[in-house]
């Protein structure tokens, strides 16, 4: 064999007990696992390579459900801020808003509109224009040697409407409905998982449910899955949840909620009504999972706060109207006195919302602080021309305990890797979960927890193969010290590796070794494998 793991404790993905094991690879594949070998006086497997692994868990590695890397996987082959972490498979095209499929014109908005997110792609060769060829670039990324951990992708519903009929706030046309259908199906026939939305940002968020609920049947006839970030973590966020259960119901597709947090005061305490609600369609036959990051504080853009009609016509337009001294009065009117959609229906406290990147390095100076008003908020909108990210101190805590318990939860990063100071999140979500919420606080078991992390994902993505420890199944694997792991990143230095995970392996490569990143690119795009 390639390489044994000797004497590891096997937390295996499945949620039940560990067990201590040799684990053998070879070829990419887990090939041997010999239980208590030592004990037992058994054959030990050898192999070309010998680790010593006592002390250590062994685990699948780590399935990101929301992940914004996509244009951070070809501009940085290092990526350490997942590998490190043990992510070997990050779920990309998140929130509605991605690269493809888009025409030219498409492509010019979409890098506008979401350059808080992934930086506005000048240092990024995008020459793709569909699904499949983003995915192909992934796999030919630097030189022709793959990305550092692999990678899986949902056709966004908003860059969708807005290559099929622009930034309108009005209904489709029988037209432009088909031409939306035909453009999800290429997505899924080339490899895309499933379709996500974001519910709050324009123009995904002038799709009515009719509409939404016609492309998910197009999604549940290829087997994928849709990924809403609905219309509203906050005032209404309860409505909102009902309203994705009921139309991927309709549709008969399966449902994965974004993010699933009930955020800002008027949810505070309420996280078991949401499980309810969930409790209940899955009681009725309902396919429904989620994903969750281990933190209070929420991260976008600061133009995802506006008003929708603000942003109508898209980006110059959104400026324009910004520029405009009554319009940008009726803007602040909506935001701070009556509650925009952008805002979740909850009027805007400021004293919530920090500066966390801009992209222009003359307004730097404004990263990390609090934002004292419209008049700053404006001036950063028009002179960062919509580049802003920010963090939004809204979250509960006892609401971000009670989600992770349940049974179809899964972790996702939501991880922006651009700005100054990011959301730690997006450093250190797993080993958050497995070093604050597993050994400091107790909320879950070590082997419930790794399992929201690898096999329930993996079986939500569909994946034969991965997510789990077992014979035959990819070798994409995590060695960590059950002691030590943690993750030092703050909210002041978020660029901060985790600490007590000495090994990751991307297909029994690895990519991670002795705590130090190797030059080794063994990520590729997992594509969708079902038939129609």
């Amino acid at each position: 064999m390639d390489l044994v793991f000797r004497d590891a404790e096997v937390v295996d993905g499945s949620g039940g007990d560990s067990y201590r094991a040799d684990v053998g690879i070879e070829g990419g594949r887990i090939v041997s696992i010999v239980k208590e070998a030592a004990a037992a006086g058994c054959q030990r497997p050898t192999a070309r390579r010998v680790l010593d692994a006592e002390g250590l868990v062994l685990s699948p590695g780590f399935i990101d459900m929301h992940a914004h890397s996509d244009l951070a996987l070809l501009r940085d082959p290092d990526h350490s801020a997942k590998a490190a972490q043990g992510v070997t498979l990050e779920v990309l095209g998140q929130d509605g808003l991605s690269y493809a499929p888009v025409d030219d014109r498409t492509l010019a908005e979409v890098r506008r509109a979401i350059t808080g997110w992934n930086g506005d792609g000048s240092d990024v060769d995008l020459d793709w224009r569909t699904v499949g060829g983003y995915l192909d670039r992934l796999d030919r990324a630097h030189g022709g040697r793959g990305i550092a951990v692999n990678a899986a992708y949902l056709v966004p519903q908003g860059t969708v409407r807005m290559y099929a009929m622009g930034w309108e706030d009005r209904p489709a046309t029988a037209a432009e409905l088909d031409r939306m259908r035909r453009l999800v199906a290429e997505g899924l026939e080339q490899g895309a998982v499933g379709m996500s939305s974001g519910l709050t940002y324009t123009p995904g968020m002038y799709a009515p449910d009719s509409e939404l609920t016609e492309l998910c049947r197009v999604v549940a006839g290829y087997g994928g899955y849709y990924c809403p970030h609905h219309r509203s973590y906050g005032a209404g966020a309860l409505r909102a949840y009902e309203e994705m259960v009921a139309l991927t119901r309709e549709a008969g597709c399966a449902l994965h909620l974004a993010h699933a947090t009930m955020n800002f005061g008027v949810n505070e305490g309420r996280a078991p009504e949401l499980l309810a609600l969930l409790d209940e369609a899955l009681a009725a036959g309902a396919d429904i999972s989620l994903d969750t990051y281990p933190y209070t504080p929420g991260s976008t853009t600061l133009l995802a706060l506006l008003p929708s009609w603000a942003s109508e016509g898209g980006p110059e337009a959104a400026l324009d109207r910004l520029r405009d001294g009554a319009t940008a009065e009726r803007i602040r009117h909506h935001l701070e006195e009556l509650g925009s959609d952008g805002c979740h229906g909850v009027p805007v406290d400021w004293t919530t919302i920090e500066i966390s990147g801009v992209s222009d390095p003359a307004l730097a100076g404004f990263v990390g602080r609090r934002v004292d008003g419209w008049a700053t908020a404006h001036r950063l909108l028009v002179e960062d021309r919509l580049g802003t990210t920010i963090l939004q101190h809204v979250g509960h805590e006892e609401n971000v305990r009670t989600i992770m318990r349940h049974r179809v939860h899964t972790g996702g990063s939501d991880g922006i890797l651009q700005g100054l100071k990011p959301h730690p999140r997006a450093y250190g979500t797993f080993p958050e979960y497995l070093g604050r919420y597993v050994r400091e606080l107790g909320v879950l078991s070590l082997e419930e927890c790794v399992a929201h992390l690898t096999s329930r994902p993996a079986a939500r993505l569909r994946l034969p193969d991965r997510g789990l420890v077992r014979e035959g199944y990819v070798a994409d694997l995590v060695l960590f010290d059950p002691a030590t792991v943690a993750s030092p990143a703050t909210y002041e230095n978020p660029r901060t590796l985790p600490v007590g995970i000495p090994h990751v392996l991307v297909d029994g490569r690895f990519v991670i070794e002795d705590g130090r990143r190797t030059d080794v690119l063994a990520g590729r795009s997992v594509r969708r494998t079902e038939t129609r």
